[in-house]
Formats: structure tokens, C-alpha cells, sequence
């Protein structure tokens, strides 16, 4: 990835923001952080993104209403989905707005950098059917739920840091629980 892909990271918490935004940079990315939809619609005509990186709740409007109004306007970046809401409705809407990429929170920062890594230019399509999909999530490529013994730092809102699982519990191949699940 070249080392000037913009990505505007739309997110209200202060300390998801903060993460995404400095692993990105980390990946060579020049990445802006906005803590809503006003917000990132400002710093649409000054930063100009190549990538989106939209939370679907927002204080002042959802995802969706930031990605039609920036689109509105003329600008051409390839959006991202972060949801803590994994229901079909929302993966739905953002197949009908182009959105081919949908992160369900928490995800390891690992991943975002992958699919903003795997983004081309930005074709406005009408999209019928959806993508091609794996399962009915709507993304382009395997998440990481198709690993679950990976585990991933997560840092908490009183700044520590937590070692986390997957979402559910695994077993060792011998069928004994890990060692730190005794």
C-alpha cells in the first residue's frame, strides 16, 4: 500500500478512534479521526479520503447518512462498515450503498489494516444481488471468525489493556480447555 492512502476514520469513541487511527498510521496510512457525522463531513473538502471507515452509530447520524452525503458531494472513497449491530437489515443497507466490507466490533485492528490494505479506486455500481459473499455477512473476504483461537489486544475505556478470545470459547486439540480458561 502506497504510503499517501488517506482514510478518514469516522468513530465516537474517543479510545477506538485513537487505536484505529494509530494503527493505520503505523501501516503507512495517513488516517484523520472525526467523532461524528458533522464533523467528518468538514473535513471532507480539506482531507479529501480515499477510505471511509464509518461506525453505523454515530451522536448525530448513522453511517449510512455520512456515506450519502459525502457521496452527494462528489467524493469518491471506498467505505467501511464498523458495527456492534450484526443484523441483517444493516449488512442489507450497506450492500444497496456499495459497502462490500462490514467489521463486526471488536475486531483485531489486524483486520482493518487487511481490507484497507485490499482496496482499489472506488466504482460507484448499483449493487442487486450483494457482493460476492462469504455466509451472510456481506464481506468480500473471510473475517476473522474463521479463526476462532486467535486472540487480540483490546484496550478497555479505563486505558488498560485485556488479552481477548474470540467471541467464544475454544478447546485445545487434545479437547482439554486452554490454560488460562481453568
Amino acid at each position: 500500500m502506497s504510503a499517501t492512502r488517506r482514510v478518514l476514520i469516522v468513530e465516537d469513541e474517543d479510545i477506538l478512534a485513537e487505536n484505529l487511527q494509530a494503527y493505520l498510521r503505523r501501516a503507512c496510512c495517513e488516517a484523520r479521526v472525526a467523532s461524528d457525522g458533522a464533523s467528518a463531513i468538514r473535513l471532507l473538502d480539506e482531507f479529501a479520503p480515499e477510505v471511509l471507515v464509518l461506525d453505523y452509530r454515530l451522536p448525530d447520524m448513522s453511517g449510512f447518512q455520512v456515506l450519502d452525503t459525502i457521496r452527494m458531494r462528489g467524493a469518491t472513497a471506498n467505505a467501511i462498515l464498523m458495527t456492534g449491530q450484526p443484523r441483517d437489515e444493516v449488512c442489507e443497507e450497506a450492500a444497496r450503498r456499495g459497502i462490500e466490507h462490514i467489521l463486526f466490533k471488536p475486531f483485531p485492528l489486524a483486520e482493518l489494516s487487511k481490507v484497507v490494505c485490499s482496496l482499489g479506486p472506488y466504482v460507484p455500481t448499483r449493487v442487486a444481488g450483494g457482493a460476492e459473499q462469504y455466509g451472510t455477512h456481506g464481506l468480500t473476504h473471510p473475517d476473522r471468525r474463521q479463526h476462532p483461537s486467535h486472540r487480540f489486544p483490546m484496550r478497555l475505556y479505563d486505558g488498560t489493556w485485556l488479552f481477548a478470545d474470540r467471541r467464544h470459547a475454544h478447546k485445545a486439540v487434545d479437547g482439554r480447555q486452554d490454560d488460562d480458561e481453568q
